[in-house]
């Protein structure tokens, strides 16, 4: 993604994201690369509701489950229940991981080929997953394969800098944020981090 030609597209398109970029300083979005795709949705489920310690935890104890680091999809899908909540997953995040692993065994959810679908297509399959709507689905867009135009409408952080940015009342609801985004298309996902950042400055 261009970053350069993202922000001059968003100080353009709307003077307020112009005085968000200039309080945020530089753009270091970049998608997140290591490991595979099976293993960064495992862990986002494994993440979802804990604080960042709890959640790295139980993901290691996951991990050790396994004889492969990442685990194999096919490995997880027969993993009883006991050692999955032995290593700290709730009952119903272990079944929502052996579901993910289910359907990338047996190719219904095609991750060696997701890449190369369009989001909204992305979207659908991810969501067929138990544990995996809409918001996981907008994350994995964004940080894992890198989508430019993404904005995730849900987010509860997103909603608050909205809401401060452009002095609004009231938290914004989703309609109202896709509104609101719509003249920092396509590069919606730049503007987005840059929304997060400046929940801390």
């Amino acid at each position: 993604m261009n970053h350069r030609k993202a922000i001059n597209h968003l100080r353009r398109a709307d003077p307020v994201m112009a005085r968000v970029i200039a309080t945020v300083g530089p753009c270091r979005f970049g998608p997140i690369t290591d490991h595979s795709h099976f293993h960064h949705l495992a862990r986002a489920i494994v993440y979802q509701q804990l604080s960042g310690k709890a959640a790295a935890t139980i993901h290691g104890r996951f991990v050790a489950l396994f004889p492969t680091n990442p685990p194999h999809p096919r490995d997880v899908a027969a993993a009883k229940d006991a050692p999955l909540r032995a290593a700290g997953l709730s009952r119903q995040k272990a079944a929502y991981i052996r579901d993910l692993a289910t359907k990338v065994h047996e190719g219904s959810l095609p991750l060696d080929r997701i890449a190369s679908l369009p989001d909204d297509e992305v979207i659908a399959a991810l969501t067929r997953v138990k544990g995996i709507g809409k918001w996981s689905a907008q994350m994995f867009l964004m940080f894992r394969l890198g989508r430019p135009d993404v904005l995730p409408d849900l987010d509860l952080g997103i909603q608050k800098a909205v809401k401060l940015a452009y002095g609004l009342r009231s938290m914004p609801k989703p309609k109202r944020v896709l509104k609101i985004g719509r003249s920092w298309s396509p590069y919606a996902t730049v503007a987005s981090w840059y929304l997060w950042r400046s929940l801390d400055t």
